[in-house]
């Protein structure tokens, strides 16, 4: 068995400075310039230094900060201006692409704070604000203008919504206009994914009343150029084409149902229905990631054209169905995860197993399963016996794995000693999460030919990155984004064995770690909301704080990350190398914490970070 650590691994020592800087909030970098004249200054720029940037694939969050950062140094000015400057130099970037991109296939984006909140006649429907020409603010003039030119146009916010709508294909850039908060989170899913975005900030972030200015709004709306230059590389293409497979008639297509209902059917046939609970399930819900992952990475692998064009895509069937395969595989564990933990929701809609009972949804799961297995192994001609073999192997390995990781939570969870240490949850973690991402890329490397020269750093690759997104899901439990978030602390309420608690066991004194598992061992035993959570909750998360636990947690992801971007920089194939990097920035992103008032310079971890490729599964 593989050690867990390395004596030269220990990340006890002092956080360095500049990832203290990392870990900070941004609210200081988000200061608007007062004047125009100002404001103007830097767009001017930011556009002659995009001038002499390489345009071909999408900028990095890293490298447009230190882009911005560059504009504002040649300016001599503060880095409270960096995301405003940010903002500019991403429009300077995607500029020429929005413009060449016809009207009627852009969406236009309004926030809600920029109507006046007084008398504001609007009423909200399921898209947003449905608003009426009266004057009292530019949200119609701005609104008027963007229709008539033939623009879809949606007065909302959030990234969620905006994404679906591009993975729909119905729309091929977006012109916004927002607070810095929100085009910060937008640069994280939207521009990271090559998506043509152009933005103006509002002048200020109250979410109440706002400005902006207009004129920069009205030249952005008539943006226009014929394509010139060759297109910047996207993962759109590939999104669309992950998401289409579960569309009907497609996802029949690929998957025959064996019990379609046809003239001899009863229309109450207990087969057809379980085939549609199935096949629903399957179809509704969830970003694609996983298929998504697998599409790129056989288009990565062979020769990235899917990135420059949808033309250019070449997904047979047989690469279609294994993409599925893996799909399904994923909702396979979502529906027995939602019975073990008996949650009441899934995807907006009642758990299957609140629907039609735990026998039946039991069973609907181990269909995917078989489901997933039938996709690959029927396609063996298709595929050779020898790769179709070494995909249903890879599969099934995982499939054990994350058995493995998810039953050692449950026998925590249900045990009565509640400790755990910092490398007993991340060993957890390494088993819950990693295979799915290496499952996901091996198959995609697999089916594009062969992969023995990738075999070890997808493994490494996905572990590391696999670890950082769980302890990222720890954080994002306690995340202040009312917004988003109903419930708080849902992790310590359903007793899960996470990081953040083994880390504030570790470092609590006696009393206190008592007291800690004990309130972990009573939530187990109530699991019924009741007048008794939120206190429990709350202490719950004064302890994190004492025991700096949220700081450790983002600093470990700091260091996963980091080696996840090391294996990433080993790959000589171009394209291969990009999506790896793509995946690092588009998983690990960063959520809204609860505030330490701490020196961050001065936080020391105590924990040693298991090896890459050295996390034992045994």
């Amino acid at each position: 068995m593989a050690p867990l650590l390395d004596s030269e691994n220990n990340v006890s020592q002092p956080i360095a400075d500049s990832e203290s800087k990392k870990k900070t909030g941004t609210a200081h970098l988000k200061a608007i310039p007062e004047t125009r004249e100002a404001r103007d200054l830097i767009r001017n720029a930011a556009r002659s230094y995009v001038e002499t940037l390489d345009k071909s694939r999408p900028l990095t969050r890293e490298e447009g900060r230190l882009h911005a950062m560059k504009v504002l140094e040649k300016l001599n000015l503060k880095e409270e201006f960096l995301g405003f400057t940010l903002v500019c130099v991403a429009n300077e970037f995607w500029k020429d692409q929005v413009a060449a991109i016809p009207f009627h296939r852009r969406l236009f984006l309004l926030p809600h704070c920029l109507k006046n909140a007084e008398g504001c006649p609007a009423e909200y429907s399921e898209f947003g604000l449905e608003c009426e020409k009266c004057g009292a603010c530019s949200v119609a003039d701005f609104k008027g203008t963007a229709e008539k030119l033939g623009y879809k146009v949606l007065v909302s916010e959030g990234t969620p919504i905006v994404l679906k709508i591009i993975v729909s294909g119905h729309v091929d850039a977006i012109v916004g206009v927002a607070c810095l908060n929100v085009l910060e989170k937008a640069f994280d899913k939207i521009l990271l994914a090559g998506i043509p975005c152009v933005a103006t900030p509002l002048l200020s972030s109250n979410c109440k009343s706002t400005s902006v200015d207009q004129d920069v709004v009205m030249e952005t709306i008539n943006l226009y150029k014929p394509p010139q230059a060759p297109p910047t590389k996207t993962y759109v293409h590939l999104m669309r084409a992950a998401n289409e497979m579960f569309e009907e008639p497609t996802l029949s297509q690929l998957a025959p149902r064996s019990r379609q209902q046809n003239e001899k059917s009863a229309p109450d046939d207990p087969l057809v229905k379980h085939e549609s609970i199935a096949y629903d399930f399957l179809s509704h819900g969830g970003k694609r990631s996983r298929p998504f992952i697998t599409l790129a990475a056989y288009d990565a692998l062979s020769g990235g054209e899917g990135t420059l064009s949808a033309e250019k895509l070449n997904l047979n069937e047989s690469v279609k169905r294994t993409a599925l395969a893996v799909e399904a595989f994923h909702k396979a564990s979502l529906v027995h995860d939602d019975i073990e933990d008996d949650d009441a929701y899934r995807y907006g809609a009642p758990t299957l197993h609140r629907q039609y009972g735990i026998g039946p949804a039991i069973n609907v799961g181990d269909y995917l399963i078989g489901l997933g297995y039938r996709l690959v192994s029927r396609d063996r001609k298709a595929l050779g016996a020898e790769k179709a073999a070494d995909i249903l192997d890879k599969l099934a390995d995982a499939h054990i794995k994350l058995s493995e990781g998810q039953g050692a939570e449950l026998l925590w969870r249900d045990s009565a000693n509640k400790s755990i240490s910092p490398l007993e949850a991340l060993k957890i973690y390494a088993l819950k999460t990693s295979p799915a991402f290496e499952a996901a890329l091996y198959c995609g490397a697999r089916l594009a030919g062969e992969v023995e020269p990738y075999e070890k750093i997808i493994s490494d690759f996905s572990r590391n990155l696999g670890v950082a997104f769980q302890i990222l899901n720890d954080l994002k439990d306690w995340s202040e984004d009312h917004d988003n978030k109903l419930v708080i602390g849902q992790d310590v309420l359903s007793a899960r064995p996470t990081l953040l608690l083994a880390l504030a066991l570790e470092a609590l004194p006696a009393p206190e770690k008592a007291e800690l598992l004990n309130l972990v061992t009573a939530a187990r035993e109530h699991t019924q909301p009741d007048d008794r959570a939120a206190p429990t909750v709350e202490r719950v998360k004064a302890l994190y704080h004492r025991a700096k636990v949220f700081t450790k947690a983002e600093a470990l992801i700091e260091k996963y990350r980091a080696r996840a971007e090391t294996i990433a920089d080993s790959i000589e194939v171009q394209p291969f190398r990009e999506l790896l990097y793509y995946l690092v920035d588009s998983v690990l992103e960063k959520p809204e914490l609860p505030k330490e008032k701490v020196n961050e310079q001065h936080v020391t971890l105590g924990v040693k970070l298991p090896l890459v490729g050295q996390v034992s599964t045994t």
